[in-house]
């Protein structure tokens, strides 16, 4: 049986599609079974006490969340990877790499549940945290503080898909000795891989477009580096926020999918920003895709595709809840990245940890609402969106 390193190794010339199915766990050893087993088992027997087994108890790793584990790990091209009980799990476990008295410089539009933990729990812990626009480098340069540490981006950005330049933040920080985290829900590696322009940390709500069906609540996290992957293992293991047997062969079953479906709802995504963009009663659309889309240029060198993510600003909240209360297709529901279309409204969802007034300085007006786009007929979408836009 080969080792992950050696199965990562076999497979490193292979186009990214044939790993996505071809990950060196695709079949069981022992059996030849097509899938990876569900090891549902707490703890492991030590047939010789004087050596003891690879696993012993399954928050410290099973045989299951070893196989996804590794399988993220050769998708980012990373030297490990970690699987947790959901996406925050997976940032709350990265971030406490870091220390009290720490300082961080992070992307001002973030998801609102990593700016909830940055501002109401790590605050507590004496972490600081400086918001900033990310489009900006300059802006970036200038939250330097003796104290920093430690850099989040997200890009593209939750909700407003802003484009920060990946390589250029890193290359800064690693002049000055800081870590680099990016958040890669929306491009997931199959369109983005960061840690291949030098960032540190990569992580995923894998709930979202790698799971993809909306039937699992994990998160992962991948280390460029071993040492990196040796500190997150000791967090994963310390917190104990380990990913359950059963939603990790979910989730490895759903990534074996995660190309086709990404292709798919790209094409639908790019169709319904151009249709919204042409409309007069729809104030701003949001998506890289776009020509008129400021951060276009950096995206196209920085990822192969412009996801499955559109977020448009109808211009009131009392217009955006009509929408949402005639829509028939996507769910109106907290989430995206699934084979079912999504529809979101980030000030009472998504963002509502995020108070208005904060809200509203990075963007997140109260006409805005997100759309993940999925499996379904793009003509169908749009005829029900337009009949939903109605006066």
């Amino acid at each position: 049986m080969q080792t992950p390193e050696e199965a990562a190794q076999a497979l490193k010339d292979r186009h990214f599609d044939t790993k996505l199915i071809h990950f060196g766990a695709e079949i069981d050893p022992a059996t030849g079974a097509s899938s990876v087993p569900i090891y549902q088992a707490s703890t492991f027997h030590h047939f010789d006490i004087y050596n003891p087994p690879q696993y012993d108890y399954s928050r410290s790793g099973s045989p299951t969340r070893q196989a996804l584990e590794d399988y993220i790990s050769l998708l980012e091209g990373g030297a490990g990877g970690y699987a947790f009980a959901s996406g925050m799990a997976a940032i709350s476990a990265a971030l406490m790499i870091f220390s009290a008295g720490d300082h961080l410089i992070v992307t001002e539009d973030v998801y609102g549940g990593t700016y909830r933990l940055l501002t109401t729990i790590l605050s507590r812990m004496n972490i600081e945290t400086t918001f900033v626009d990310m489009t900006e480098l300059d802006q970036v340069k200038a939250a330097l503080r003796p104290n920093t540490k430690g850099v989040y981006m997200e890009t593209p950005s939750n909700p407003t898909l802003k484009i920060t330049d990946v390589g250029a933040v890193a290359n800064w920080a690693k002049e000055h000795d800081l870590l680099t985290l990016v958040d890669n829900t929306f491009m997931t590696p199959y369109y983005q891989r960061p840690i291949e322009q030098g960032v540190d940390i990569v992580l995923h709500s894998a709930t979202k477009f790698l799971g993809g069906h909306s039937d699992v609540l994990a998160g992962l996290a991948v280390a460029r580096t071993p040492e990196l992957a040796a500190q997150l293992k000791k967090l994963q293991n310390g917190l104990g926020t380990v990913l359950g047997p059963q939603d990790c062969w979910l989730l490895i079953r759903g990534i074996k999918t995660l190309g086709a479906r990404m292709e798919r709802s790209e094409i639908g995504a790019r169709r319904l920003a151009h249709w919204l963009s042409e409309r007069k009663d729809v104030e701003a659309v949001y998506y890289p895709g776009l020509p008129e889309h400021p951060g276009r240029g950096i995206h196209e060198r920085q990822s192969t595709g412009y996801g499955a993510v559109v977020s448009f600003d109808v211009g009131s909240e009392e217009r955006a809840k009509r929408l949402l209360n005639r829509v028939k297709l996507p769910l109106v529901a907290v989430s995206l990245g699934a084979v079912e279309s999504i529809l979101s409204y980030p000030p009472m969802m998504s963002h509502a940890a995020m108070p208005r007034e904060v809200r509203l300085e990075r963007g997140i007006a109260d006409g805005l609402l997100r759309f993940s786009v999925g499996l379904e007929n793009v003509d169908d979408l749009i005829a029900d969106l337009e009949q939903a836009l109605a006066d």
